[in-house]
């Protein structure tokens, strides 16, 4: 079995990235689209959210014995999912190594028979229903600071109303525009040969239509942050199991500003790690704070999509405390490192945690293959994960600093979170079939 990984585009231009892993006896597969919510007909937001569901069929009677797509891959021993982003869609299956050829040809086939019902269409449209009522009960914290931060955004759920008229013809024609080969990446990670994986894709794939469409990364992205806007923006209210506050600060883009966007990486774990603990009640610095985290990227996923993206900071605060109370805390966190940076110590913790996150990425066949096709679909430009850990170790005290500094300065959204509401927090979009 060759060792060599494989990077490249078929005749048909879908891209292919093999990473052998020999000894492995899993492999995991990746099928990353160039489209998410951003590209969302209007008056059809959810219609990608929509086609991610519709890409794992029921099963019916002429699936015969094995049953669908899900039924045929568990029966395997293997799993699979998908997640619907603003830029992106990608599917993922991990199966035993030997069942390699058959998932390739499963996942081509889900492709070129795309043609739901409207049976099934509705009942995909009902479970999405559910999903968008549990993202709005878990506050819909992120969508509304992007949405205060970047006009005209929209999220990845999309809206039950909209989905509820959505037809037949309506996800054909999306799935036919955006579905094409030169839009999509597949990523195979484990025990597999690379030119036997090129000719098994070659083989199963070649029919796919290309058709006209717009080309990979060309989905017109949202309006860009307010420039002229009040340095403070305030969104409504949202529920939360605590009472507290969100703010939202937009990020430097991750293609074109690289190394700014990590430093806001750092940024966010030496808050998060070491500064942020300092103010809840457990050390008595500001008694109306409870607790406060904050994260970094989509949902969280840093490097999980292109720009717009934010940083995000949660606060948990005392009764009758107020959004103030955090927007000081806050506030004070930032200036301190503005003003003096981390020291060495400090500094190495926070990249030590990010270090071992990329690592984490890596050591999963799963993540692994995620990470390799988002990476050459959303960044080609750039380097790819595996220059990840030496970026980061090369961003300076300094350079965090500034990025708190750049923070202190631009603009940012004030979120109220108010309680009680007991609440069943997401696990991602259309993570739950």
């Amino acid at each position: 079995m060759s060792t060599r990984p494989y990077g490249g585009r078929l005749p048909n231009g879908l891209g292919l990235s093999v990473e052998p892993r020999p000894g492995a006896g899993l492999v995991s597969v990746a099928l990353t689209v160039a489209v998410g919510g951003d590209a969302d007909p209007a008056g059809l937001h959810g219609t990608a959210h929509l086609v991610e569901h519709l890409m794992f069929p029921r099963a019916a009677a002429s699936d015969g014995p094995d049953g669908g797509h899900v039924a045929r891959v568990e029966g395997a021993g293997g799993v699979c999912n998908a997640e619907t982003h603003r830029d992106h869609t990608v599917f993922h299956t991990t199966v035993p190594a030997g069942m390699l050829t058959e998932v390739l040809e499963w996942e081509a086939r889900r492709l070129l028979t795309f043609a739901p019902t409207e049976s099934v269409l509705r009942t995909e449209t009902s479970v999405i229903a559910e999903e968008i009522r549990g993202a709005a009960a878990a506050g819909g914290v992120w969508e509304a600071a992007l949405a205060a931060l970047h006009p005209g955004s929209r999220d990845a759920f999309g809206t039950a109303a909209d989905l509820a008229g959505a037809t037949t013809a309506d996800v054909d024609a999306f799935f036919r525009r955006h579905y094409r080969p030169d839009a999509m990446v597949l990523s195979v990670v484990g025990e597999a040969d690379p030119d036997r994986v090129a000719a098994s894709v070659d083989r199963f794939f070649a029919g796919l239509p290309t058709g006209p469409g717009p080309a990979p990364g060309s989905t017109p992205a949202p309006a860009p942050a307010r420039t002229a806007a009040p340095a403070t923006i305030r969104t409504a209210p949202l529920p939360s199991p605590v009472s507290g506050a969100a703010l939202g600060h937009p990020l430097p883009d991750p293609v074109h500003d690289r190394s700014g966007y990590l430093a806001h990486v750092v940024l966010a774990e030496t808050l998060g790690r070491t500064r942020l603990p300092r103010l809840t009640r457990l050390t008595r610095r500001d008694p109306r704070i409870v607790s406060a985290l904050v994260t970094c990227g989509y949902h969280g996923q840093w490097l999980g999509g292109t720009a717009p993206d934010l940083l995000l900071a949660q606060f948990a605060t005392a009764p009758g405390a107020g959004p103030r109370a955090a927007a000081d805390g806050w506030r004070e966190v930032l200036t301190e490192l503005a003003e003096r940076p981390a020291d060495p110590a400090e500094h190495r913790r926070a990249l030590n945690a990010l270090l071992l996150a990329c690592h984490r990425r890596a050591d999963s066949l799963t993540a692994r293959s995620v990470s390799l096709g988002r990476a050459a679909l959303l960044f080609p430009t750039a380097p790819g994960p595996d220059a990840l850990p030496g970026a980061l170790a090369r961003v300076t005290p300094a350079e965090v600093s500034a990025a708190a500094r750049a923070l202190l300065s631009g603009p940012c959204s004030v979120t109220e979170l108010t309680a009680p509401t007991a609440l069943t927090a997401p696990t991602g979009i259309g993570e739950n079939r």
